[in-house]
């Protein structure tokens, strides 16, 4: 956060102790990151975002790999580098690896690395966050692949996490 564009909360700063809880407790060891401080500075914001965000990565059914992976693919894509620096970590502990974690970085990603579940989810990922429209067989595919329940996490996957990129790179974080 060198040139952040708002001045983040600082501890100290008035806020909401569930608040400031519940933020905490998403966070390892409790320490708030960039982005939370931010965050912070409005409370209606923080609450929705932690809870939107906490359920995202905790409670879909969309295994953790794949939705590091459409998180990573997303940050690339808007050139999130706080977005991709923080989920890196977590792709590679959810089981992918680092050869797939540097294939993303490429426009066209080398299709020999990823099975057919991980390259119907890059294509969404990339349909919806260039052109926001997805074809239709994409989802038709994944409905296939993955099953109706694990499609809509995916499409709400790419689509909370190109929030959090726009967010993260409009205020420069």
């Amino acid at each position: 956060m060198s040139q952040v564009r708002v001045t983040p909360w600082q501890d100290g700063d008035e806020v909401p102790s569930d608040l400031l809880a519940e933020m905490q407790g998403r966070r390892p060891n409790g320490e708030l990151i960039g982005i939370d401080r931010l965050l912070l500075r409005s409370f209606p914001l923080a609450k929705g975002w932690n809870e939107l965000l906490g359920r995202v990565r905790a409670n879909f059914s969309l295994s953790l790999e794949y939705r590091e992976l459409i998180m990573l693919r997303v940050a690339v894509l808007n050139k999130a580098d706080f977005e991709w620096n923080v989920h890196y970590p977590a792709y590679i502990q959810a089981g992918g690896t680092d050869e797939k974690a540097t294939a993303l970085k490429s426009v066209a990603v080398n299709a020999d690395l990823f099975n057919k579940q991980e390259l119907t989810l890059l294509k969404l990922t990339d349909q919806s966050t260039t052109n926001v429209k997805v074809d239709g067989d994409v989802i038709e595919r994944l409905n296939v692949l993955l099953g109706e329940t694990e499609t809509v996490e995916a499409v709400a996957t790419v689509a909370a996490y190109n929030m959090v990129s726009r967010f993260l790179v409009a205020l420069d974080i």
